[in-house]
């Protein structure tokens, strides 16, 4: 059994060794190789973001206490401009700009700015670009900084204001230096973690696996427990539901070829012998006596038929049992088809002295297969006839009850035992039968079947030496 599991579970490790190299080659790129771009793209985007609201604020009497605040939060250098590269306001992220001093005189403004710092050396070129703009926005990008710019509308001042803002770029590189070092042992500490984690899943995962392979080895067999603790996952565990069913399908097959075996062998023997002996007689002794070949005729012929019978019955249950396919119910005149029945075996025997007296209720419908109820409502009349009393009476009765619909095939012969009424709806149950009456015992089991599939009830009652009442119960529509 190990051997049988080994390559499931190299498989499975193996899998989760490759996923983990994959997560860990991504994750080292996205550290190490594309981390500057990633923060580049961060660091522009944010920039334009500020721009944006800058603009938006510019007009409200506040809006040097907001550059403040959003040039020490995102560490970048702000300068606010008139278009000849006058400095009206600045800020950076180290010191704070000189609030409520717009009320000043400007040149005395400007003057204490200069003093603070000095426009960069590329504002120049920015400026130009920004003059040359159609939309009035301007930015330069070197390997070190970032420059976003445009015109604007300043509190405090008379025309249009620029508005210039730097940030630096690629300030990973030290912390990308770091990450490389932290990831070196990070991806060596988790590799083997993931190999230990890898060993304890693929041992969980191939332990029900290999359960559920050995079970279907020993699919049918007479010792077919395995342990398998469910609970492991649902595919699994419906396998494992699966395997049973099939298992008890295998079983139920098993037993059913032993049954017809060892119950209908003596059944079929029986008129086979029967018409080999009747049919050497005419061979070797009465082919030339006219009246007894015929009587030997008319032997096999009957003994023909009751093998032809008895292997219709058979197929008839067999399929029955083994069918896995839903039965297709319809609307059935269940008044119609007991008629029906009734009205073939009162053809056939009414010559013979038999009475069938009917109360058959009209228009009762019920959900089922109008062939297999037909055929349970046959069985029953036949069993019926082929035990009737001396008065060769059969009572014939369709009814409602309660919602329900009672079927009811009565008759006046010896009746049964009570220590039998229980074992006469088994299969090849055949002690009334072989006593000269029946065919193979699986008619009423052939009901039983029937009924059972319409979700109803079969039940018979009984007075030995009074007669039998049979009956089927079924839900009325």
């Amino acid at each position: 059994m190990k051997c049988k599991t080994n390559p499931f579970r190299k498989k499975l490790i193996s899998y989760f060794m490759f996923f983990t190299v994959v997560i860990f080659t991504v994750l080292w790129l996205l550290q190490t190789v594309f981390l500057q771009k990633f923060y580049n793209g961060m660091i522009i985007k944010n920039t334009v973001k500020v721009a944006d609201k800058i603009s938006e604020e510019s007009r409200n009497s506040d809006i040097t206490s907001y550059i403040d605040d959003v040039s020490r939060s995102n560490s970048i250098l702000v300068f606010v401009t008139d278009t000849d590269g006058n400095i009206i306001y600045s800020s950076d992220e180290y010191k704070k700009g000189h609030k409520n001093r717009l009320k000043n005189d400007r040149t005395d403004l400007r003057n204490e700015h200069q003093q603070y710092r000095e426009l960069p050396e590329n504002y120049l070129e920015f400026l130009n670009e920004l003059n040359s703009s159609a939309d009035g926005i301007a930015e330069l990008q070197t390997d070190e900084s970032y420059v976003y710019g445009r015109l604007i509308d300043f509190y405090g001042s008379d025309g249009k204001a620029v508005l210039y803002i730097r940030t630096t770029l690629n300030a990973v590189g030290s912390t990308a230096r770091i990450i490389r070092i932290q990831l070196v042992w990070v991806t060596l500490l988790s590799i083997i973690i993931a190999f230990v984690l890898a060993l304890f899943m693929s041992k969980s995962f191939s332990k029900p696996v290999a359960q559920l392979n050995e079970k279907a080895h020993k699919l049918g067999e007479k010792d077919d427990d395995v342990d398998f603790n469910e609970g492991f996952c649902t595919e699994l565990d419906e396998l494992n539901t699966t395997l049973y069913t099939t298992s008890k399908k295998l079983k139920k097959n098993r037993d059913f070829q032993n049954e017809l075996l060892a119950n209908v062998s003596h059944d079929l023997r029986t008129p086979l012998t029967m018409i080999k002996g009747y049919a050497e007689m005419i061979r070797d002794i009465s082919r030339e006596d006219e009246k007894q070949c015929a009587e030997d005729v008319a032997v096999i012929v009957e003994e023909a038929d009751r093998l032809t019978a008895l292997v219709n019955e058979i197929l008839e249950y067999s399929e029955l049992q083994m069918s896995d396919s839903e039965t297709v119910m319809n609307d059935v005149v269940l008044s119609d088809t007991v008629t029906s029945v009734a009205d073939s075996f009162e053809k056939l025997y009414s010559k013979e002295g038999y009475v069938f007296e009917r109360n058959i209720a009209d228009n009762i419908h019920v959900k089922g297969n109008a062939a297999r109820l037909q055929r349970a409502v046959y069985n029953l009349l036949d069993n019926a006839v082929r035990h009737a009393g001396e008065d060769k009476w059969t009572g014939v009765s369709l009814r409602t009850e309660k919602g329900n619909v009672i079927i009811e095939i009565s008759d006046h012969g010896s009746g049964i035992a009570h220590d039998e009424l229980e074992h006469i709806w088994d299969r090849y149950y055949t002690r009334r039968q072989r006593s000269g009456k029946g065919v193979s015992g699986l008619g009423l089991a052939i009901v039983k079947q029937v009924i059972s599939q319409h979700n109803g009830i079969c039940r018979a009652e009984s007075v030995v030496g009074t007669g039998s009442v049979f009956s089927i119960e079924l839900k009325s529509i």
